[in-house]
């Protein structure tokens, strides 16, 4: 008899490399055992557990999903058995609703942006996004506006990968094994300012250089062509770029000027990650749809959502009209249970507020880095921050060595063996990315900070 000398988390780890394909992932690279794989077990507060009982800070809140962290599962056991003794499941589909969705849908019609009084329910945040274009797609052809078929988005965003998803990045390494996109995009310039001439430091002259350039490309794409322009209130991909001032209410005036929806993608900056419910209420946004994801269950249940204005619900619902999309799932009585007691936790709770409270502390907290010589740039809102790293070459760029010895070895295994979860990516901008849980206290986000200190300090070192 042959006994195992493996731990829990390689037990694990074997297992999952026979078995489980991985999303992002080269699982071929994971190993025959799995060893490189890495296993969280449990959860508790801010913090996560792997399979083998080591705690680490989740610093990215389980990619931007665990709002609440970790401590909210019997309130949330409690809503879904309630939920799940009353009724299982029961479709959104040819006429027929449940009650729990119909609360969810009036519950967030009260905290959107103003106008936006109607959701279509989805399993995630590509799902939403696809809704959105086809909303957009189904409004303009039933004003006869058959010829809007087009999309713009901006360069570097990323909005999910499914195909019709995946048309709104540009990333050639996401999209060319899949081949053509299934939606024709205009990309045009994101707002991040890192490395510009000193004129653009000013927001009016960066805004009005950006909204030049958009309406150029709306111009020679044709304004009849466009359909809907997408964005993020804070991009994500790309490091937490914010907008300069000025700069949503400019996409709304084009957006009028020229007849395309606007759509604020949500997905990550709704529900609580900037302060607010809507990330983009803290940048005056005022979007035609909104799609979200991720916190509208503070991790505890799948469920996307498109949200949409009543100007354009007034069209796609004119009698006869058929909107002619859906998800099997969507809206299921499970997941609307739990997002709705995720929201009367997070009123109850006063989330928000403590966001508000504490994200000036993490501003300076994270400004206090630039003075690292390894670190570029600072940027983020609330409790979303993103640190441009500064490589080994003149113009700032890390030579292969350097990318592979620091951006890819030291500094994820530093940060992991000092106990904190973050994200370090490899790809385009080098970046150290943070999404503290909402619940993180001053002492939690004094430690975050340090622990990433102590990290590039040393990567400094190193250069």
């Amino acid at each position: 008899m042959t006994t195992s000398t493996r731990t829990p988390a390689g037990e694990l780890s074997a297992t999952a490399a026979r078995h489980l394909l991985l999303n992002m992932t080269p699982n071929g690279s994971l190993g025959a055992d799995g060893e490189n794989l890495f296993v969280i077990r449990r959860g508790e507060g801010p913090y996560v557990d792997d399979a083998d009982g080591r705690r680490y800070i989740d610093g990215l809140s389980g990619l931007y999903c665990c709002q609440l962290g970790y401590s909210y599962a019997p309130e949330f056991a409690e809503a879904a058995d309630k939920q799940l003794r009353e009724l299982c499941f029961s479709p959104l589909w040819s006429a027929s609703a449940h009650p729990t969705a119909i609360e969810l849908a009036e519950r967030l019609a009260r905290i959107a942006p103003a106008d936006i009084e109607h959701t279509f329910f989805s399993g995630g945040g590509a799902e939403a996004v696809e809704t959105a274009w086809k909303i957009a797609r189904r409004y303009h052809a039933l004003r006869g506006e058959t010829g809007r078929v087009k999309a713009i988005a901006r360069r570097g965003a990323y909005h999910g990968l499914t195909i019709g998803a995946l048309s709104l990045t540009d990333d050639p390494g996401l999209r060319e094994p899949y081949g053509p996109g299934a939606i024709e995009t205009r990309f045009v310039s994101h707002t991040n300012r890192f490395g510009l001439a000193p004129e653009y430091v000013d927001d009016e002259t960066y805004t009005a250089r950006l909204l030049a350039e958009l309406e150029a490309a709306v111009l020679a794409e044709g304004p009849e062509t466009i359909a809907m322009l997408i964005a993020e209130p804070v991009q994500n991909r790309g490091g937490c770029i914010t907008p300069p001032e000025g700069y949503w209410p400019g996409l709304r005036r084009l957006a009028d000027r020229y007849g395309f929806l606007l759509v604020a993608d949500e997905v990550i900056t709704a529900f609580g990650r900037l302060g607010e419910w809507f990330g983009g209420d803290r940048y005056d946004a005022r979007p035609d749809i909104v799609t979200v994801a991720k916190g509208i269950t503070a991790g505890y249940a799948p469920m996307g959502a498109t949200l949409v204005s009543n100007r354009v619900v007034e069209v796609i619902n004119q009698p006869g009209a058929v909107l002619n999309h859906g998800y099997t799932f969507a809206g299921h009585p499970l997941s609307a249970a739990i997002a709705l007691r995720s929201l009367e936790i997070m009123e109850r709770d006063r989330i928000l507020d403590n966001v508000r409270g504490h994200q000036d502390h993490l501003a300076q907290r994270m400004a206090s880095l630039a003075d690292l010589p390894i670190v570029g740039d600072v940027r983020g809102a609330g409790f979303f921050y993103a640190l441009q790293l500064a490589g080994d070459l003149d113009d700032g760029a890390f030579s292969d060595t350097a990318r592979t010895d620091l951006i890819a070895g030291l500094i994820p295994r530093r940060l992991r063996e000092a106990g904190l979860l973050a994200r370090v990516y490899n790809r385009t901008a080098p970046l150290v990315q943070i999404a503290p849980p909402l619940i993180s206290d001053r002492g939690l986000l004094d430690r975050i900070a340090e622990i990433i200190a102590d990290t590039l300090d040393e990567a400094s070192a190193r250069l």
